[in-house]
C-alpha cells in the first residue's frame, strides 16, 4: 500500500520472534516470576484442606508465568486455568495486573506507529493513533462510572453508595476490574480478571462496543487494517463533500476500493454476528439457553457471537453453552440441543469474521498496490491534519453507531433504563 518493497516474509518471520517476540517473552517471564507467578513443570500439589484434613484437594500448577506473558503479548487470552487472570497464580497482584495490560496494549498500539515508519509520514501516524486512543479514555470513564456508582438496587439494601464488586477479584477492586475489561475487549485479546456478565450496564455497552468497532487498538494488526479501511471510507466520503479527488498514500481511491472496503466494514462483521444471533433469539429456550431473561439475556447472546466475530474469546456467560438450557432443566425437559448450537454456530461466526476479512484486505492491498502514484496538488485532500482525523473518527462512529446502535439499544442501554427506574 505504501509503494515499498515486501521483502523475505521468511527473513521478517524470524526477526519478529527472535528481535522482538521472544525477548520480551523471556524477559517477561522472569518478571512475573519475580512479581508472584509460578513457573514449574512439576506436576499438581495434593494437600489436605483446612475445613477437613481427612479430605484431599489437588492444586493445579505448572509453566504459568511464562506462557501467562505468551498468552498477554500474543493476544491469545486462553487462561492457564480456567478462571484466567482472575486465578491468584496467573494474576497475584496490582504489579503482574500492569505488566498484563501493558503486554496486551504493547503491539497493537505500537503497529500504527509501525506504519507510519512504512509510510514515511510519522505525523499521519500520530493523529491515526489518537482517535483509538480517545475511544479508549472515554470507554473507559463511561465503564469506571458504572462500576465506581454501584447497582441502585444493592445500594438501596444497603443504605449507602458501593461500588459494584460482583463478579471481580476483591484484591483488583472496580478500578482494575474495569480497566482490564475495557483493554481485553479493545484489543481483541480475550483474557479478563473480572467476570464481564457482572458488569453494570455500561461496561456490557463498553466490552459490545470494542468488538464491534475492532479499532480500539484492535488484534495484532487487525485494528490498524481496519483502521485503513475507515480512512479510505472517510477519504472517498470527504472527497465527495468538498469536490477533491479522494487520494490516499498517493493513490486514487475509486469504485473497486470503496466496495472492498465497505465490504470488510459494513457487511462481514455485522452478518457474523447478527445472523446467527438472530436466529438463536427466535428459539430462546431450545437453541439459546439464555438464563437471564429480558435485556441482559439478550446481551448475553450478541455478546458470544461478537466475541467469536471479533477473535476476542471472552463471554458474558450465563448461557447454557455447553449445557442443555436452564430452563429445560428446570422443567425436565430432555434436550441437549443448546451447547451443539452454539459449537457450530460461533463456528461460523469465528470463520467469517477471521478469513472473509483477510482476504478482502489482500485484495484492497492489490488494488491499491496496482495503481500509479500521483503527486500532491492543490486539490489533493490532505490526511495527516487533524480536520481529517475528526472526520475519519466521525465516520467510524457513525458506521458503528448505526450497524450496531438497535443491538446495544435492546441490551445494555435497554438494561440501564430498566435499572434506573428500578424495574428490575
Amino acid at each position: 500500500m505504501t509503494g515499498r518493497a515486501l521483502g523475505n516474509f521468511y527473513v521478517d518471520l524470524i526477526r519478529a520472534i527472535t528481535r522482538i517476540l521472544l525477548p520480551i517473552s523471556i524477559v517477561g517471564a522472569i518478571v512475573l516470576i519475580a512479581a508472584g507467578i509460578p513457573e514449574t513443570l512439576a506436576g499438581p500439589v495434593v494437600v489436605p484442606t483446612l475445613e477437613n484434613p481427612a479430605i484431599s484437594q489437588a492444586i493445579a500448577r505448572g509453566p504459568v508465568a511464562h506462557y501467562e506473558i505468551i498468552k498477554e503479548l500474543g493476544e491469545n487470552g486462553g487462561g492457564f486455568f480456567a478462571i484466567n487472570s482472575a486465578h491468584p497464580f496467573e494474576n497475584p497482584n496490582g504489579l503482574t495486573n500492569l505488566i498484563q495490560l501493558v503486554a496486551i496494549l504493547s503491539i497493537p498500539t505500537s503497529l500504527i506507529y509501525t506504519y507510519g515508519i512504512f509510510a514515511n509520514n510519522i505525523k499521519q501516524a500520530w493523529l491515526v493513533y489518537c482517535i483509538p486512543f480517545a475511544i479508549l479514555v472515554g470507554f473507559i470513564i463511561i465503564t469506571a462510572i458504572g462500576e465506581y456508582n454501584g447497582n441502585p438496587a444493592i445500594n438501596t439494601l444497603l443504605g449507602n453508595e458501593q461500588p459494584n464488586l460482583e463478579g471481580k477479584e476483591v484484591r483488583f477492586g472496580w478500578v482494575q476490574s474495569a480497566l482490564y475489561a475495557v483493554i481485553t475487549t479493545a484489543t481483541m485479546c480475550g483474557a479478563v480478571n473480572s467476570l464481564h456478565d457482572s458488569f453494570m450496564p455500561n461496561g456490557g455497552f463498553v466490552t459490545l462496543s470494542n468488538m464491534f468497532f475492532q479499532i480500539v487498538f484492535g488484534g495484532q494488526g487487525t485494528g490498524t487494517a481496519y483502521l485503513f479501511a475507515y480512512l479510505i471510507l472517510a477519504v472517498f466520503v470527504t472527497g465527495l463533500m468538498v469536490g477533491r479527488t479522494p487520494e490516499f498514500l498517493g493513490r486514487k481511491i475509486e469504485k473497486r476500493e470503496v466496495v472492498l472496503a465497505s465490504f470488510l466494514i459494513l457487511l462481514v462483521h455485522p452478518i457474523a454476528i447478527l445472523i446467527p444471533a438472530g436466529i438463536t433469539l427466535a428459539f430462546p429456550d431450545q437453541l439459546a439457553g439464555i438464563s437471564n431473561p429480558g435485556f441482559h439475556g439478550f446481551a448475553q447472546v450478541i455478546y458470544e457471537y461478537a466475541s467469536a466475530a471479533a477473535n476476542n474469546g471472552s463471554g458474558f456467560e450465563g448461557l447454557g453453552d455447553s449445557q442443555p438450557s436452564p430452563i429445560a432443566i428446570a422443567t425436565g425437559a430432555k434436550t441437549t440441543v443448546t451447547a451443539l448450537w452454539w459449537n457450530l454456530s460461533t463456528c461460523f461466526s469465528l470463520l467469517a469474521g477471521r478469513y472473509i476479512p483477510i482476504i478482502s484486505l489482500l485484495l484492497l492491498a492489490d488494488s491499491m498496490s496496482r495503481k500509479q502514484t500521483v503527486p500532491l496538488t492543490a486539490g489533493t485532500l490532505r490526511t495527516d491534519t487533524g480536520l481529517f482525523t475528526g472526520v475519519t473518527a466521525g465516520v467510524i462512529l457513525i458506521l458503528g453507531a448505526l450497524t450496531f446502535f438497535p443491538v446495544l439499544a435492546l441490551g445494555p442501554i435497554g438494561e440501564a433504563f430498566q435499572i434506573a427506574k428500578g424495574i428490575g
